[in-house]
């Protein structure tokens, strides 16, 4: 009887101590995470000159060019469902045009939404 009247406050005695103490979660959605720097999340693209060195990079093959008979870009596609989020299609553009955000909650209803479609060609 005495050991389990013992365990027994072991018990509350753990519940009280950690009463009072900060969560150690958040309550998502309410609060989100902020990321660091190197966080490598949605792909963001801006000044693109179409050089197709992030289709090469890219090991999932996540990056589609269309170009005309002249060769240049009229419609890019990154594909979010293949992309493993590795960041080399960012690393490796030499204009840097191609950003990894901060934004990570990609979840959609409809998988065409993770298809980020640029019509209209590259910058020059």
């Amino acid at each position: 009887m005495l050991e389990l009247s013992r365990a027994l406050l072991e018990g509350l005695w753990t519940v009280f101590k950690h009463l009072f103490k900060k969560p150690v979660t958040l309550e998502y959605p309410e609060k989100r995470r902020e990321m660091n720097n190197v966080f490598r999340g949605k792909l963001e693209v801006s000044g693109c000159v179409g050089c197709g060195i992030c289709q090469k990079v890219c090991p999932s093959g996540a990056i589609t060019f269309k170009k005309d008979e002249y060769g240049k870009v009229y419609f890019y596609k990154f594909d979010l469902k293949k992309c493993i989020f590795c960041g080399n299609c960012a690393f490796y553009c030499p204009k840097g045009a191609i950003k990894m955000t901060k934004y990570y909650e990609l979840a959609c209803e409809k998988s065409e939404e993770l298809e980020l479609v640029y019509k209209g060609g590259c910058d020059d």
